[in-house]
């Protein structure tokens, strides 16, 4: 094997993987995906197919946006363009992270979150539920005036719940000191300092008593993923804080203590929605005397679910 090649499995990728003759933008993304597919790489973390992923990694590295990048599927990439995706390119085939902490960008529909290690790759179907403003189970979406997101992250999902009930005030919660940091700078992006607060508490544990039963609103895509899954993960989800995945042997040990404590900061009538990815039938197995309403997404119904603040007092 020559030296300018890195073996994975049975899978030798060269780093002269563009042909010499200049590319254009079409045949640059072709290539990479290519490439990705040869690698065996898992796409999950903003994309779902090697050629979108391609397609993110080229259209950056060109400084292209998304909505521009069809019409310059003929323009030539100069040899400094050519030269960052390829580099770029190696190193999420090499290194298996997500493309996104490679970039240090992720996107929830139109809008951009910076992202590192320090967070979870954003990717959130509570992010298209908040799009509708939760319609209709927020049917006056100006009545939202104190909300709360639970292991906040990133930060996006207290964003777009900002940006959802514009008279609303935010809290962001997380335990992580790191992830704060980049929520901060992503509450900075987005230009909503004064609305929305961003806060390090262990679930409800740094909230003041003066937030007992006020919260219209509360949101949560907690660690939910279970040891045994822990263990077969992707290599791509190894390089994501394992305190944002992992929670306990079955994966439900944050959300039995925040399913307990809701009731006692939500008002009458405000509403709990919480992200568990497909794990329905597991989460009404371990929880089967809460009637939840689980609400429909791209993916189906098994992924989100809603409880009213008299459904988890009782």
């Amino acid at each position: 094997m020559p030296a300018s090649a890195a073996k994975l499995g049975t899978t030798v990728v060269t780093r002269s993987a563009f042909k010499p003759a200049a590319l254009t933008v079409a045949a640059c993304i072709q290539q990479v995906a290519q490439q990705f597919r040869a690698a065996r790489l898992h796409f999950g973390h903003g994309t779902f197919n090697a050629n979108d992923e391609a397609a993110w990694l080229v259209a950056h590295s060109c400084n292209i946006t998304h909505e521009a990048l069809s019409a310059c599927g003929g323009q030539t990439l100069t040899a400094a363009q050519t030269a960052r995706v390829q580099r770029r390119m190696q190193q999420r085939i090499e290194s298996r992270q997500p493309l996104a902490y490679i970039l240090g960008e992720a996107w929830l529909g139109d809008l951009r979150f910076v992202v590192d290690p320090r967070v979870i790759v954003p990717r959130s179907f509570i992010a298209e539920l908040l799009r509708e403003q939760l319609a209709p189970w927020v049917q006056r979406p100006g009545q939202i005036r104190h909300a709360l997101d639970l292991c906040t992250g990133s930060g996006c999902l207290a964003i777009l719940m900002a940006r959802a009930f514009p008279k609303a005030n935010v809290i962001g919660s997380d335990l992580s000191a790191g992830a704060l940091q980049v929520a901060r700078r992503n509450v900075r992006l987005h230009q909503l300092g004064q609305r929305l607060q961003l806060l390090r508490s262990d679930l409800f544990d740094q909230l003041a008593g003066s937030h007992a039963h006020s919260f219209d609103l509360i949101i949560s895509n907690p660690p939910y993923v279970s040891a045994r899954s822990m263990a077969t993960l992707p290599a791509e989800y190894r390089h994501e804080p394992q305190m944002a995945l992992a929670s306990g042997s079955d994966g439900f040990d944050l959300l039995r203590r925040l399913l307990q404590q809701a009731a006692h900061w939500l008002r009458p009538n405000g509403l709990l929605v919480v992200e568990v990815g497909h794990a329905r039938a597991r989460v009404e197995r371990a929880f089967p005397q809460l009637p939840m309403t689980w609400l429909e997404t791209s993916a189906g119904d098994d992924c989100v679910f809603l409880l009213r603040q008299e459904e988890l007092a009782r």
